[in-house]
């Protein structure tokens, strides 16, 4: 059914929820009408609607936040709850081996959606947190996303625009083609002081059963005095370890 203005009373309910983000997640019902486009008399009545359901909460401010009942169900999400609990163990490994940021991560599109991180007190400081979204070239869980994408998609990406975060964010299209190449021959990535000046990040490859890369799994280490090559086993044997929990079996005299 539409609503006056061509937008369906679906398309304003979903309006609501996308509202809220990161950087807006408690909003008062003149935010949640301005964001989402809509008058306030209709805004009232579907955040009404959605807090009844429990798609949204009200605080003691009066402001609004994401419900449980959206947690609840994110928690069905194959890519999420499934994916986590076969992680965890190997994240648990990574971090008690490292006491490094430890990160997995699934492509949405053109974006990297970060699904679970264990952190240390004295780990270098990070932009990312479990929900948060990054460009697939700025991030090393990225890059072994992206270079594991088909081909047409990889084409897509580079050819639009490349955001840039620092001085050392590549987005030059010919030199992520040859570090797409490179991680697909090294089966890891290296990303270096992309998203902020001081971390750096390896990351590897998790294949789900039938072979094909489903998520990436990460350590972001300081920059300054990183040693990568020292990094880089222990975070190819935690992604084969997520991967075998998965259902992949690596072909016959195959390394992990």
């Amino acid at each position: 059914m539409s609503e006056p203005g061509g937008r369906t009373a679906a398309d304003r309910l979903l309006a609501v929820l996308a509202a809220f983000d990161h950087a807006h997640p408690a909003l008062t019902l003149t935010d949640v009408s301005r964001r989402a486009g809509l008058t306030l008399p209709t805004a009232h009545r579907l955040v009404g609607m959605l807090a009844a359901w429990g798609a949204l909460e009200r605080d003691e401010s009066g402001a609004y936040r994401i419900g449980l009942r959206l947690l609840e169900l994110a928690a069905l999400a194959p890519r999420g709850l499934v994916l986590r609990e076969a992680a965890m163990p190997f994240l648990e490994d990574l971090f008690e081996a490292t006491h490094e940021n430890v990160q997995l991560a699934v492509r949405d599109n053109a974006e990297v959606v970060y699904v679970e991180r264990l952190a240390g007190r004295s780990a270098v400081g990070v932009r990312t947190q479990v929900g948060a979204r990054w460009p697939l070239h700025a991030t090393g869980v990225g890059l072994v996303l992206l270079a594991h994408s088909p081909a047409g998609f990889q084409d897509g990406y580079l050819a639009g625009p490349l955001e840039s975060f620092t001085a050392h964010t590549v987005t030059e299209p010919r030199r992520l083609r040859r570090m797409l190449a490179e991680v697909r021959h090294s089966g890891c990535a290296v990303s270096e002081r992309q998203i902020t000046d001081d971390a750096l990040s390896v990351a590897a490859p998790i294949r789900g059963p039938h072979g094909d890369v489903v998520a990436s799994v990460s350590v972001v280490v300081h920059a300054e005095g990183a040693r990568p090559n020292a990094l880089i086993p222990a975070v190819r044997v935690a992604g084969a370890g997520i991967s075998r929990a998965l259902g992949w079996q690596p072909p016959i005299g195959a390394s992990a």
